[in-house]
C-alpha cells in the first residue's frame, strides 16, 4: 500500500522496475549513451518490416521496445497484466497500433514528453496496490512523425532556431511487479500540476516546461523538508540547455542548488557534436536516457537515490495556431538501489 502525502504517493512496500529496454535511432546510436540500447537501428523507416509512413515506423519502434522488455524479463506478452503507453501522435496512434500485438488490457496516455513518467508512476501505484502483477510502461517519439505534426514536413527544409529541441527516434520500456521482486524500487511518485507561465514560442520548450519542473520539485522537497542532496542525483526531461539553465537559475532563487541536476535532453546527445540545437526532446528521450543510464547505475549500486522527472508540453497543433500559450505538467518518480547491491 501507499501513503499520501501532498501530492505524492510513498510506498510501503515498494513496486520495484523487474526489466526494462531501450531502443534508439541512427541519431542516438552517435550519441554518448549509444552503448546502453538493447537496439539501434540506422533505418528509422523501418522499411524491411514494411511500413507504409513514419507514423507506422514509430509503432514499430514501440513494438520492438516491448519484445525486448518482456524478454529481458523471461515472460510472453500474455503475461502482461497491463500496459500504460502513449505517444506524441495524434490519438496515441503509435501505441494503439503496438498494441495491436500485444494484446493485453491497455490504458493510453497522453503527456507529451513527460509521458514515461506519467506512465511508471500509475504502473507502480497499480503494482503497490496489487492491482497488476506485470504491468508495462511504455512510450515513444519519432523525429520525423513529431517534425510532420508539430511543425514543418522534413522536405519543407524549415530553419532550426537555436533554441529548438531534436526529437529523439526513441522508446522507452519498463515491466515493474509488486514488492517482492527483484529489481529496481520505487519509493515514491509524485504527480504535477499544470503549469502556464505565458510562453508562446513552440521553438523554446525547455521555457514552456521549466515552470513545471519547478513546480514539482518544490512540492516534493516542501512535503518532505528534502533538499537535492539528499539524491545522488535529479534528473529532468527534457528541457535542453536553455531550460536546464532556467530551472537552476528559478530553483537557486526559491533557496535549493541544483548542482547535482542533469537533462535527459543534454544526455542522450553531445549538444556540442551533434546537430540538436539545445538537446533532446519527445517522450522517447527522458524514457531512453533512464533505460539506458539511470536504471544501470542504480542497479549496479553506483547511485542509491535517485528523482527522476519527465516534463510535458501540453499544446496541440490546434491551440497553437489559435495563439495560445503553453502549459506545462512534470512527474516525478524516486527510485532507489535494489537491496542488497553495494553503496556508490
Amino acid at each position: 500500500m501507499s501513503i499520501r502525502r501532498k501530492d505524492t504517493l510513498v510506498f510501503e512496500k515498494p513496486p520495484v522496475i523487474a526489466a526494462w529496454a531501450a531502443v534508439g535511432g541512427k541519431r542516438e546510436g552517435e550519441g554518448p549513451l549509444a552503448a546502453g540500447f538493447d537496439l539501434l537501428v540506422e533505418d528509422s523507416s523501418f522499411a524491411a518490416e514494411n511500413c507504409s509512413g513514419w507514423e507506422s515506423a514509430e509503432s514499430m519502434l514501440q513494438t520492438k521496445c516491448a519484445e525486448l522488455c518482456l524478454r529481458k524479463a523471461g515472460i510472453s506478452a500474455r503475461e502482461v497484466t497491463l500496459a500504460f503507453a502513449g505517444d506524441l501522435q495524434a490519438q496515441c496512434t503509435a501505441s494503439n497500433y503496438a498494441m495491436r500485438w500485444l494484446g493485453v488490457p491497455f490504458a493510453g496516455l497522453y503527456g507529451a514528453c513527460s509521458t514515461m513518467a506519467e506512465a511508471l508512476c500509475l504502473s507502480a501505484a497499480f503494482a503497490g496496490a496489487g492491482y497488476s502483477e506485470r504491468t508495462l510502461a511504455l512510450t515513444s517519439s519519432h523525429f520525423c512523425a513529431a517534425e510532420r505534426q508539430f511543425r514543418t514536413p522534413l522536405t519543407y527544409g524549415g530553419k532550426r532556431t537555436t533554441t529548438a529541441q531534436w526529437t529523439a527516434t526513441a522508446a522507452g520500456a519498463c515491466l515493474l511487479r509488486p514488492a517482492g521482486a527483484a529489481g529496481v524500487p520505487v519509493l515514491s511518485v509524485t504527480f504535477g500540476r499544470v503549469q502556464d507561465y505565458g510562453v508562446h514560442d513552440i521553438n523554446n520548450m525547455g521555457a514552456a516546461m521549466m515552470p513545471a519542473a519547478a513546480s514539482t520539485l518544490l512540492a516534493y522537497f516542501h512535503a518532505f523538508d528534502a533538499t537535492p542532496q539528499d539524491f545522488d542525483a535529479i534528473l529532468t526531461g527534457d528541457l535542453g540547455k536553455v531550460g536546464s539553465e532556467l530551472l537552476r537559475t528559478q530553483m537557486y532563487r526559491e533557496g535549493y542548488d541544483l548542482s547535482n541536476h542533469w537533462d535527459c535532453g543534454c544526455l542522450l546527445y553531445d549538444t556540442d557534436r551533434q546537430e540538436v540545437q539545445a538537446g533532446g526532446s519527445g517522450p522517447g528521450c527522458s524514457a531512453a536516457v533512464l533505460c539506458t543510464r539511470v536504471l544501470p547505475r542504480l542497479q549496479r549500486g553506483e547511485w542509491k537515490r535517485v528523482l527522476f522527472l519527465s516534463t510535458g508540453a501540453l499544446m496541440s497543433q490546434t491551440t497553437f495556431l489559435q495563439g495560445e500559450s503553453i502549459p506545462g505538467i512534470a512527474h516525478a518518480v524516486e527510485l532507489g538501489t535494489p537491496k542488497g547491491e553495494k553503496d556508490g
